[in-house]
């Protein structure tokens, strides 16, 4: 489980920015505006972040309540989702639960390109901060 002051930063590819328009299967069409924050794995071990394919899920298992420091993003429950391969329990990426275009909105009103870096922050077990730099 994560704690106060857990933290990563990762530098955003094409992927993260545009997961909609970037993908690299063709298992449905193209749907502009998605985009996800990714969780490189060895943050996924130590934090304990779960996809679901591993229980318990819930509140700091697989769902956070997330803000951004520049306040776009308020309270919204990230979802930890998707593995690196097939059956691994740690996530490889955050989204707002049930809708894969808010992050990409926050990602668009920043202007975020290729290279700029995502900030997570867990203030708690159960709540993260984010932000652009």
């Amino acid at each position: 489980m994560a704690h106060a002051g857990d933290n990563y930063t990762k530098d955003l590819k094409p992927s993260h920015l545009g997961w909609g328009d970037t993908r690299y299967t063709g298992s449905r069409p193209i749907i502009h505006g998605e985009a996800y924050i990714p969780i490189p794995k060895r943050f996924a071990e130590a934090y304990s972040v779960f996809n679901s394919n591993h229980s318990p899920q819930g509140l700091g298992n697989n769902i956070f309540v997330a803000s951004s420091k520049d306040g776009f993003l308020q309270n919204v429950e990230l979802l930890a989702q998707g593995c690196s391969e097939a059956g691994d329990p740690y996530a490889k990426q955050f989204s707002v639960r049930g809708d894969l275009k808010t992050i990409g909105a926050w990602y668009q009103h920043r202007n975020a390109q290729v290279g700029t870096i995502v900030s997570v922050e867990w203030i708690s077990p159960t709540e993260i901060v984010l932000d652009l730099l």
